[in-house]
């Protein structure tokens, strides 16, 4: 739907007008709706040709348009008659639908269970009634002198028995139903752009840090100048705050209709969502002006309410006829009421008591608020995009995108692309088909997948007769599953979910805008990893009416230019202000040793040993510098932090606390707090949630150490993306492939030690490649100066010195 708000107009096809509505709708599970379109298909061509035989001067796929006007809107509408029967006096409109339950039915059943068939045919009546502007393609004077009669066929899938209604007079009532919906949408619409208008918010500081306004001005600037900014800030600089006073600006200045602020990190979403309610909650400040309406969007899992978390609607009882309890349940305050809460418990709840699944709710008030807080899944990845593409009136062209943690971004989306399947589940999908009778055709196809799989050895790369015979078997399945009706119910989700994927993988191998890798990591195990989604990145930013990507640490901003596909957009580069942040940290790098991995074993005891006289320089100094006795180091990975910590054991008595393996906020906040205050050592590794997503370390580590650059490990993906880099000579394969993200990791991690003015830290870069011009070059400017250890005299006398930052 495209809609114009100061002309009340608002144009739509015919099909989208008939099945509007505001709240969800019962689509049937995911794979029916393939076969179903199929064998629509198929008896709308045989209707045809018994049509044509009949009244030859019959016309098909008729185009037509016109207006229809309610409470002050004005609706355009396209669409498409099935057939046009002119005869004497009268002029026949036939709608054909075909439908799988056993026909003739009571014609009073028909019209409850399909209303929006008869909506459809009512809107093309209506256009001929009332709208004497309509056009017909290839008819003009229609309506002089001849009488519409309207008529709706069903025609049942199974047999091809055709059962005929005639529209009648208490049939408008279909199209006054679709009327006032459509109208109530673009009301409430036209409620939001009258509440961007007179938005109200508090700043997001209340006192500016040094180079926060500076840097605000130039943001703003920026981006007036070329609506795509790349905005680095550090850690601690205030960078959501400073993006969303930005982002509310842009929409109470009418630039745009919606926001959309994607994080790759729960954490960062909600500190998104409270630094919003915070500048936004209610107050005698804010008074004659309107709040922004936000919503924050949790993944499918959190709001599922039901025993199993599964989305096959027959089966659930959630989600079965959902659209049917949903007038009656009242869950339209969650978009009527601008400050009714929407928080996930408040939505798991009235879901609950309603039966009705929370994530519709959730995919019902989307519409209707302004700014949208969530992964980015929801615009990049295309299982899950849906959520906000096929939202009514949702144009990416009037909608400002800001992406946070960009850096995180092209990762991010390759792993949306990419895909695994198993031998072993293939074969249960084959046991379930043959169980429930499965036609033979399909039976045969998914035997040979299996066995595919099943044959399939360790290999970094399938060979290309292996690939197409990939290919060829799963179009085989893809084109069974579009005409053979299967009851997913009584297969149960795990199957359905394999079955479904079918057609997905089927895609995959036909987007040319991927670089792909199929291979087989282990025995019966393939593997469809896409190594650079460059292009469709790109593709995706370029359809925003502006983007704001913002992160920490971009590393080179040419190459991430080109690793979003956008080397030829031009992007701005906006550099926050950070004066606070000079002489922070004082750093040295220690070239005794060699972190590589066919070294690091040699260099064990002198990195135990240099853990524990880190401990003692922050355990002298902690009370003086206000710092824990801790000293925070980072490794590339947990085997190798395990290997230092046995180490440790054997040489020194120090307590050291190696990151566990939680995935709870709550939980890694609190072993963080536990070993600041009990530990001698906390070991972290580069690049997880503890390095780049805790915030509890700033002003509080005087002393760190990163063990060496966080490189990828090397396997046949990396291999693979080298070997596609390659044109561009090996140094830059490598660096692309290899030393950048490594590299920023580590300035990831740095980056959270200093977060405020006055905190300060010492760090030790433990590697003599550090020292090397193509890694010391992709460190962040705080850390690329320093004292250079040669040997354990440098150490001992950087140890001793006096701190930069408390030198006088």
């Amino acid at each position: 739907m495209d809609f114009d708000l100061d002309q009340r107009t608002a144009s739509l096809s015919v099909g989208e007008f008939a099945d509007f509505s505001t709240g969800p709708r019962d689509s049937g599970s995911g794979g029916g709706g393939i076969w179903r379109a199929q064998l629509g298909t198929h008896w709308h061509n045989e209707m045809r040709q018994r049509t044509a035989g009949e009244e030859p001067q019959a016309t098909f796929e008729v185009p037509i348009s016109g207006k229809l006007w309610h409470r002050g809107w004005t609706i355009l509408l396209t669409g498409r008659i099935d057939q046009l029967v002119p005869r004497a006096g009268e002029l026949v409109l036939r709608e054909i639908k075909t439908v799988t339950r056993p026909l003739p039915a009571d014609e009073t059943e028909l019209r409850q269970s399909y209303p929006s068939y008869f909506a459809q045919l009512a809107v093309y009546a209506a256009l001929l009634r009332v709208d004497t502007s309509a056009q017909i393609a290839g008819l003009s004077g229609h309506a002089a002198g001849q009488v519409v009669r309207p008529e709706l066929v069903f025609v049942e899938t199974a047999s091809g028995l055709a059962q005929t209604i005639g529209l009648t007079s208490a049939d408008e009532s279909f199209l006054s139903v679709q009327l006032e919906r459509v109208a109530e949408f673009l009301d409430l619409r036209h409620r939001a752009r009258e509440r961007l208008r007179h938005l109200a918010f508090r700043p997001a500081f209340a006192t500016l840090r040094p180079g926060q306004e500076t840097t605000r001005e130039e943001l703003r600037g920026a981006f007036e100048r070329t609506p795509l900014v790349f905005f680095e800030a550090p850690t601690g600089f205030g960078k959501t705050g400073v993006l969303l006073e930005f982002l509310l600006t842009q929409l109470r200045s009418g630039h745009f209709d919606r926001a959309l602020y994607l994080t790759s990190k729960s954490t960062g979403q909600l500190q998104v969502v409270h630094t919003l309610e915070r500048m936004t909650a209610p107050g005698a400040d804010l008074e004659g002006g309107t709040a922004v309406a936000a919503w924050h969007v949790r993944n499918k899992g959190e709001h599922c309410v039901n025993d199993v978390f599964h989305c096959v609607r027959e089966s659930c009882r959630f989600l079965d006829r959902l659209e049917t309890r949903w007038p009656t349940s009242g869950l339209a305050r969650f978009y009527q009421l601008e400050r009714h809460p929407r928080d996930l418990d408040t939505l798991r709840e009235a879901g609950r008591h309603a039966t009705i699944c929370p994530y519709e709710i959730t995919r019902t008030a989307l519409a209707f608020n302004d700014v949208w807080v969530g992964d980015y899944n929801y615009v990049f990845a295309p299982a899950n995009r849906t959520l906000f593409y096929n939202q009514p009136g949702f144009s990416p062209a009037r909608t400002l995108l800001v992406i946070d943690e960009a850096h995180n971004l092209p990762s991010r989306v390759a792993d949306a692309y990419s895909h695994v399947v198993l031998a072993e589940d293939a074969r249960a999908v084959l046991s379930e088909l043959d169980h429930v009778r499965a036609p033979r055709s399909l039976l045969r196809a998914w035997e040979s997948w299996t066995q595919l799989l099943l044959a399939l050895a360790p290999v970094e790369s399938l060979d290309p007769a292996l690939e197409a015979d990939v290919a060829d078997t799963l179009t085989r399945i893809a084109d069974e599953l579009a005409t053979v009706p299967l009851d997913y119910a009584a297969l149960g989700p795990r199957i359905a979910e394999q079955l479904w994927i079918v057609p997905q993988l089927v895609g995959w191998l036909d987007d040319s805008r991927l670089r792909k890798l199929l291979w087989c990591p282990r025995a019966g195990q393939l593997s469809f990893t896409c190594i650079d989604a460059a292009d469709a990145i790109g593709e995706t930013l370029r359809e925003f009416g502006g983007v704001v990507c913002a992160s920490a640490t971009f590393g080179p901003v040419g190459e991430f230019a080109q690793a979003c596909g956008l080397e030829e957009a031009a992007p701005v580069h906006v550099v926050a202000h950070t004066p606070w942040r000079a002489g922070a940290y004082d750093v040295a790098v220690d070239a005794r040793v060699d972190t590589t991995f066919q070294q690091r074993a040699r260099h064990l005891p002198t990195t135990a040993a240099t853990v524990a006289a880190l401990h003692e320089a922050a355990r002298a100094r902690a009370t003086e510098a206000g710092t824990s006795r801790c000293v925070a180091v980072f490794f590339p990975s947990y085997a190798y932090a395990e290997n230092v910590a046995r180490e440790l054991e054997r040489a020194s008595p120090l307590r050291v606390a190696l990151q566990p393996r939680l995935h709870q906020l709550a939980a890694q906040t609190a072993w963080v707090e536990e070993a600041l205050a009990l530990s001698d050592a906390m070991f972290l590794v580069l690049g997880s949630s503890f390095a780049e997503s805790i915030d509890l370390l700033g002003g509080r580590i005087g002393y760190a150490m990163v063990v060496g650059p966080a490189l990828p490990e090397v396997n046949a993906v990396q291999r693979a993306r080298l070997a596609e880099f390659s044109p561009l000579g090996r140094a830059v394969a490598i660096r692309r492939v290899y030393q950048i993200p490594g590299m920023t990791k580590v300035n990831q991690a740095l980056g959270r030690l200093v977060r405020a003015p006055g905190h300060h830290t010492r760090v030790l870069l433990h590697c003599r490649r550090f020292l090397e011009a193509d890694y010391a070059r992709l460190l962040a400017p705080d850390y690329q100066f320093g004292v250079n250890v040669l040997d354990d005299a440098d150490f001992a006398k950087w140890l001793d010195a006096e701190p930069a930052a408390t030198a006088k």
